[in-house]
This record gives structure tokens, C-alpha cells and sequence, in this order.
């Protein structure tokens, strides 16, 4: 894993382990983490590249589905 991933994770879990004893649902970490990714994003990015970014994220949630760009 590369140094950027290491370091969201390790402040993921963290927040989650905070959350988990604050007892905010998992849910809500996550809608208010999104809500924070996109102003993150908005930061450097059109609005029409974040909903793309988006769009392409919900379409590729089944982690056992090859992307339609990938070959057998």
C-alpha cells in the first residue's frame, strides 16, 4: 500500500474506533465522510468531474465486476 492510502486508513479506523464509542452510527460517518470528500474535491475539481467521479464510484460498487475497460 502506498504512503497516501496508509495514512487515510490509519485515520479512517481511528474515526471509526472514536465513532464506534461515541456510538454515531456507521451510516453517518459515512454520509458525513462523503459529504467532506466532496468539498476535498471541489477544492481542485469541477463539479461536473466530482459528479462524474461519483457516478463511475456508484456504478463500479461490485467489487467482483471487472470494469468494462478491463479484458478477460
Amino acid at each position: 500500500m502506498g504512503a497516501d492510502r496508509e495514512i487515510v486508513k490509519r485515520h479512517v479506523e481511528a474515526l471509526l474506533a472514536e465513532s464506534d464509542r461515541a456510538q454515531v452510527p456507521r451510516d453517518v460517518v459515512g454520509r458525513l465522510l462523503l459529504e467532506h470528500v466532496v468539498q476535498i474535491w471541489l477544492a481542485s475539481r469541477t463539479q461536473e468531474d466530482v459528479a462524474r467521479q461519483l457516478v463511475f464510484t456508484a456504478e463500479h460498487l461490485d467489487p467482483d465486476t471487472d470494469f468494462t475497460f478491463m479484458r478477460p
